[in-house]
């Protein structure tokens, strides 16, 4: 038996002074799945994800979680309803600690002080920077920057969480670390929606990919066969939708 729907778009569509950015989307993430979403730039990857976490509202569409209309929501709601999300560009308070930093993002998802911060000791712990727990973000390095916001993903219980661009301009020992947590937490049953530019590692870690192109998408299935989809190919080597 399949797992039940976490995260269904149905229709979803968004323009900017009349460029279609996502067009008609319509697709599933199921409990506990580890879904990748690739495409050229512009293709409008990004864009979806404003709509899933309630940065831009659809101008037609659903978005629903766990049968539940979030669409239109603002983003501190669906927060709160269990879809975090990291950022393509690194979002830290960079003249707090990286203990403080986990701490803030315990407190907003509900946990007291307290258990706040035995957390976010716990994630630091597992991210490999319990050294840097009282150290300024701001004097941390790009990528180590880069795991305090990831391990924010990890101070509630999320229901889903969204990367975007997770392993850009990073380190191949901090990739490596984003890599084990992740493939770690999906084992447990976290569900992950990824979108990168790392075809490697999407095809390592997503048993099912999506690919968007021009504002739709073109692909969507086992990554193997996503990957050698002709559209997907072809979306690539022709650049349409840059």
């Amino acid at each position: 038996m399949s797992a039940p729907a976490l995260l269904t778009l149905s229709d979803l569509r968004k323009s900017f002074g009349g460029i279609v950015a996502v067009d008609d989307v319509t697709l599933s993430v199921a409990a506990g799945e580890l879904v990748g979403l690739i495409g050229p730039n512009g293709s409008g990857k990004t864009t979806l994800l404003n709509l899933v976490t309630g940065f831009y509202p659809p101008e037609r569409g659903r978005v629903r979680l766990l049968g539940e209309d979030i669409a239109g929501h603002r983003p501190n709601q669906i927060f709160r309803a269990g879809v975090v999300r990291m950022f393509q560009q690194v979002h830290v308070f960079r003249r707090l600690t990286a203990l403080q930093n986990l701490e803030v993002a315990g407190r907003t998802a509900g946990l007291s002080a307290a258990a706040a911060r035995q957390r976010a000791r716990e994630v630091l712990a597992v991210l490999g920077i319990a050294a840097h727990a009282d150290q300024d973000v701001g004097e941390l390095s790009g990528g180590q920057q880069k795991l305090v916001e990831f391990g924010g993903c990890f101070m509630p219980e999320p229901k889903l969480v969204v990367l975007d661009e997770p392993f850009a301009a990073i380190h191949p020992t901090v990739k490596q670390v984003m890599v084990e947590v992740i493939a770690e937490r999906h084992a447990a049953g976290q569900a992950f929606m990824v979108v990168s530019h790392d075809i490697p590692a999407i095809m390592r870690l997503c048993p099912r990919t999506v690919c968007m192109n021009a504002g739709a998408v073109i692909a969507d299935g086992p990554t193997e066969e996503v990957m050698a989809d002709r559209a997907v190919v072809e979306a690539y080597l022709g650049g349409h939708g840059a």
